[in-house]
């Protein structure tokens, strides 16, 4: 049943990805070249939320809709892997015209070159967990 409910969440998330124009690659590529607010304003609204969101599930200790208690793990306190990786994930992002969210919701519009996209980011996290023990974190 929550695999259900996942899906339904999941396309009710691809449906307004896709009509905010946050998938476009035409966005994307405005916003790299700061020539729009329209990204930002997507990406600011969500951090917003999500501060909000967490401070007040920390505030009041509330469980998720199955009763179960949400776990919010303390962060590592390391500068140079928030940069490593911050600079990783928007080079890819500039590359591919989508960050991970949208290249499913792109492939779903029916842009199937976007396909290689994907095949490659899986390929790069199955790599990046055959390698990981053996990388500095």
């Amino acid at each position: 049943m929550r695999s259900i409910i996942y899906l339904v969440i999941g396309i009710f998330f691809g449906i307004v990805l896709f009509k905010s124009e946050a998938a476009s690659w035409f966005r994307i590529y405005e916003m790299f070249k700061f020539g729009s607010f329209h990204m930002y304003g997507i990406i600011g609204s969500a951090v917003t939320l999500g501060i909000v969101l967490v401070q007040l599930i920390k505030k009041y200790n509330i469980k998720s809709v199955y009763g179960e208690p949400v776990v919010i793990p303390p962060k590592a306190r390391s500068i140079k892997r928030y940069l490593f990786g911050g600079i990783l994930f928007g080079l890819g992002w500039a590359l591919a015209g989508a960050c991970p969210g949208p290249m499913f919701v792109l492939l779903g519009a029916g842009y199937l070159p976007i396909f290689i996209v994907i095949v490659s980011a899986i390929f790069g996290t199955f790599l990046y967990g055959a390698l990981k023990d053996k990388l500095p974190h």
